[in-house]
């Protein structure tokens, strides 16, 4: 079956998509509202302004990769065109690997396409510890039922793959909580390959969905562009510089952009905005750009089982348990999500840590391999207070994070509840992804090995593929970068609208929460700017 291109049939038809690498001389734009960065929040505000009749202006330092790239279904080739610094981005420190998009479409192009709401205890702890007005469970309600309506979020109706079913079959047996993820997808083939970018169209990023209706309505995008400065007049951005990259995606090609706008929106993710707000020195009164920047950070163990898993077949992410989400003495350690990854062959070697011929006998039963990960909840004690994002001398974003006593004794919790889940389903040996683990056979086995394994960097795997945090909302500006609806606290015509405005770390995979909040402040923000828009006009 022949997969249109959207964006080959859409340029066709008079899109004004850009490539920077092609430029040959500098070039000046303006609009009404540019948007830097189309991941979750950007692609969601873009269409929004777009649709309410602003001259909008998309700008993305990654390349436009689209289904007539992803039909390789290559992992290879995916890492290293779509993800950020190929996969190479990690804490400053390298202890924790950081997957994370870089391509028209953001991560929402790679993600797994688990989509679920805020829990009502992280909005709660939002209102009452960080002050953020206006988004408790009852009011982001109608926000999250627009966006899952826009998205075609709805619980996975197939049977989960052999993978995500070990994990419902352990929660059945030992009684815990376990329920279906909602996933973003419209007409999904339930191939396995989200990570690599859908081939299909199935899956509705912002690269499938609502860039493409920004486009529509005559909104402009520029790829190949890394936006470096903001420039400020008093309590105003006058415009912004940026380079253009070259074919790569990774020089600069010697070609510079500046962007003259009447309203700023800044969405490049976590990591991203505050570095390109601290390049700027955006007035920062009370020194919280860049602070509070969290992560769920990810550990994992692996089970043999004794049926055919093939897990990267299927639907990535299909079951997940909160049964230790929400329940526990919080003061010793942090709660948690369980899901699984997918089985990729690539992304399970680099987590299992080995090398050599532990790496090839560990490996060598893929095919009945089993991977549970565990999401540690990030930014709800005093003891787990995230990190803080950076600039070097070259302007480059670095994250400084440190995994305290508490985030330790949170991983060691979810190591053992992982492992004794994979014998409760049946495993025949089980490890963890540990430097100093071994394969055991028995829970009874596995369980003094767990309690006695040294919890430190570098001995123990950790990654994470949500980044939160870093320019929170709050309407206290001694504790926040923007209020809730988004807006700087000092800057008059700059806004903040993605998941680097989280308070905390959200407790589940983050994408929806991006979604339903950038709804609303784009909205908001769309109805602020109309009538100057108008008068204008």
């Amino acid at each position: 079956m022949a997969i249109n291109d959207i964006y080959t049939d859409g340029i066709a038809s008079g899109w004004d998509v850009r490539d920077a690498s092609t430029f040959t001389a500098p070039v000046t734009l303006e609009a009404d509202v540019v948007i830097i960065g189309t991941g979750a929040g950007g692609g969601t505000t873009a269409e929004i302004l777009a649709q309410a009749g602003l001259k909008v202006l998309m700008l993305e330092e990654g390349p436009l990769k689209t289904a007539a790239n992803f039909k390789d279904m290559n992992e290879g080739r995916a890492y290293a065109e779509l993800y950020q610094e190929a996969t190479g981005r990690a804490t400053s420190d390298g202890a924790i690997a950081i997957l994370q998009g870089r391509s028209v479409g953001g991560t929402t192009t790679v993600n797994w396409t688990s989509s679920f709401r805020t829990p009502p205890e992280t909005l709660k702890h939002w209102a009452d510890a960080h002050g953020v007005k206006d988004w408790s469970a009852e009011a982001s309600k109608p926000w999250f039922d627009n966006r899952t309506e826009r998205l075609g979020i709805a619980p996975w109706a197939a049977p989960p793959n052999a993978n995500n079913a070990v994990l419902q079959r352990a929660c059945e047996k030992l009684g815990w909580e376990h329920h279906v993820i909602p996933r973003n997808v419209r007409g999904c083939w339930n191939s396995g390959y989200c990570g690599y970018g859908c081939p299909v169209n199935a899956k509705q990023s912002m690269l499938v969905s609502t860039i493409p209706e920004a486009l529509k309505a005559k909104g402009t995008l520029v790829h190949h562009l890394s936006v470096r400065k903001l420039v400020f007049t008093g309590d105003k951005v006058t415009s912004l510089h940026a380079v253009a990259l070259d074919s790569s995606c990774v020089r600069p090609a010697g070609v510079t952009v500046t962007v003259r706008a009447r309203h700023f929106v800044v969405a490049g993710g976590a990591i991203n905005n505050p570095a390109l707000l601290l390049r700027s020195n955006t007035p920062d009164p009370h020194g919280r750009i860049g602070q509070r920047t969290f992560l769920h950070p990810v550990v994992l163990t692996y089970a043999v089982m004794p049926e055919a898993i093939d897990g990267w077949y299927g639907a990535p992410q299909s079951v997940a348990s909160d049964h230790f989400q929400w329940q526990g003495d919080f003061d010793k350690s942090p709660g948690f999500k369980l899901e699984v990854p997918p089985i990729n062959p690539l992304l399970t070697a680099a987590l299992f840590g080995r090398i050599g011929g532990e790496l090839a006998d560990g490996l060598a039963n893929m095919k009945n391999l089993n991977a549970m990960l565990a999401l540690v909840r990030d930014g709800f004690h005093d003891q787990s207070v995230g990190g803080t994002v950076k600039i070097d001398d070259a302007g480059n974003p670095i994250l400084d994070y440190e995994i305290t006593d508490y985030l330790f004794a949170g991983f060691k919790q979810a190591l053992l509840r992982m492992t004794e889940a994979q014998f409760a389903a049946g495993a025949a040996r089980v490890t963890p992804a540990h430097l100093d683990g071994v394969w055991a056979t028995s829970w009874a086995e596995a369980k003094p090995q767990l309690e006695a394994l040294a919890y430190k960097k570098f001995r123990l795997a950790v990654a994470t593929a949500h980044i939160m945090g870093g320019c929170a909302m709050g309407e206290d500006a001694k504790q926040s970068v923007v209020k809730s609806d988004g807006a700087h606290h000092q800057i008059e015509n700059l806004s903040v609208i993605d998941g680097s405005v989280f308070p905390t770390s959200i407790g589940a995979n983050p994408q929806l929460s991006i979604y339903a909040l950038a709804a609303r402040n784009a909205t908001a923000l769309a109805a602020r700017l109309k009538p100057a828009a108008a008068l204008a006009a």
